[in-house]
């Protein structure tokens, strides 16, 4: 078992107050990602369940069994760094090795232990090279592999594609996504990439100044976000937002103008929204469709369109200048300065109030597989 438990956590640099009470259940064999912009306190988050960084206050359990002021080494944790922190003088079968060797265990049972990681890793070939010897991906693996070794209860992993170009970020992705399965070990992954996130995750935590918003599965923040913030962080391209007022509201819905377009009406309650209130409509990509301009009263101004193959991703100006990203088929063929139609799939749109909230949907409909 690999269950971790983290209670009111609390870290501060002097005055600065890092984590704000996180509060944070990890269950065994779990993939779980610390998502959020740059200074959310995720990398800190992690460093203080690895023993790096002392709490100022709070609790971290493994297992049942505090372990929040323990020494790093004791915690029976294993962390995987941005840097690959490889030994350069060292052999790929020494650098995995090496720390087994400091722990005094036998060589049978290191060579066991090595032989395996390689094998899972796909590092058998390259035992005798050194690190100046592999490319970036093959060094991330060999980090990843001294970690297997030690058959620690929870992996730890602080951005560890972030030094990658863009294909091996793609292909490590698919490999630590197998990792996981093969290994049936608990993860946590801390990384500022959404795509990241939505692709590895069985749990994603998004953290934004220091505080968890939302903590769910890739798919259930996707679709039900609980505030702007998360909306708008998840989601690639992102959601787009229109400003509009509350014009009227009953059992079936509210209805807002927006400053953009037409009213329109969303399906979420009407409980504590009052006429006049600003609100802010939320809609994704593909929850938008293109029409001809005669036969929509909801306009906009082509700016660019990024042409991806099976999708082109088209970026629209509104008459009050916001601007809607559009998920169209591959071979649209619109021009820049073009004015087009657009219609909103309002089922699938949000509704945040003044604070950022979401104010919550009647009647969800089934969310696309």
């Amino acid at each position: 078992m690999a269950d971790l438990t983290i209670t009111n956590l609390r870290k501060s640099y002097g005055d600065v107050e890092i984590l704000k009470g996180i509060n944070l259940a990890i269950k065994d064999h779990e993939f779980v990602v610390f998502v959020g912009p740059s200074g959310c306190g995720k990398s800190t988050l992690l460093r203080s369940i690895a023993g790096l960084e002392e709490v100022t206050s709070g609790e971290i359990f493994l297992d049942g069994k505090e372990i929040t002021e323990l020494a790093p080494a004791k915690r029976d944790l294993a962390m995987v760094f941005q840097s690959y922190a490889l030994y350069p003088h060292m052999t790929v079968r020494k650098n995995m090795s090496f720390a087994l060797e400091l722990a005094g265990d036998s060589k049978d049972v290191i060579n066991t232990k090595v032989t395996e990681a390689a094998r899972i890793l796909e590092l058998e070939p390259l035992l005798e090279r050194k690190p100046k010897d592999l490319s970036g991906g093959q060094r991330q693996r060999v980090a990843i592999g001294r970690s297997i070794v030690r058959n620690p209860k929870v992996f730890l992993f602080d951005e560890p594609l972030s030094n990658l170009d863009a294909a091996l970020r793609i292909q490590m992705r698919l490999e630590l996504a197998r990792l996981h399965h093969d290994l049936n070990a608990t993860m946590i992954y801390v990384t500022h990439d959404q795509v990241e996130a939505m692709t590895l995750a069985d749990k994603v935590v998004v953290l934004s100044q220091g505080q968890i918003e939302q903590v769910g599965s890739p798919m259930e923040l996707y679709h039900h976000p609980v505030n702007q913030f998360v909306a708008g962080f998840l989601g690639m391209p992102k959601m787009s937002f229109l400003p509009g007022k509350v014009v009227g509201s009953d059992a079936d819905g509210v209805d807002v103008e927006l400053m953009a377009g037409p009213g329109v009406r969303v399906p979420v309650t009407s409980e504590g929204v009052s006429i006049g209130q600003k609100v802010t409509l939320g809609v994704r990509p593909e929850h938008i469709r293109v029409t001809a301009a005669d036969e929509s009263d909801f306009h906009g101004i082509l700016d660019i369109a990024e042409h991806l193959g099976s999708d082109t991703f088209c970026y629209v100006k509104t008459d009050t200048k916001e601007t809607l990203t559009v998920r169209t088929p591959g071979d649209f063929s619109g021009a820049y300065g073009d004015r087009i139609g657009l219609s909103l799939d309002l089922q699938h749109c949000h509704l945040f109030d003044e604070q950022g909230m979401a104010i919550a949907k009647l009647n969800r409909a089934p969310e696309p597989a």
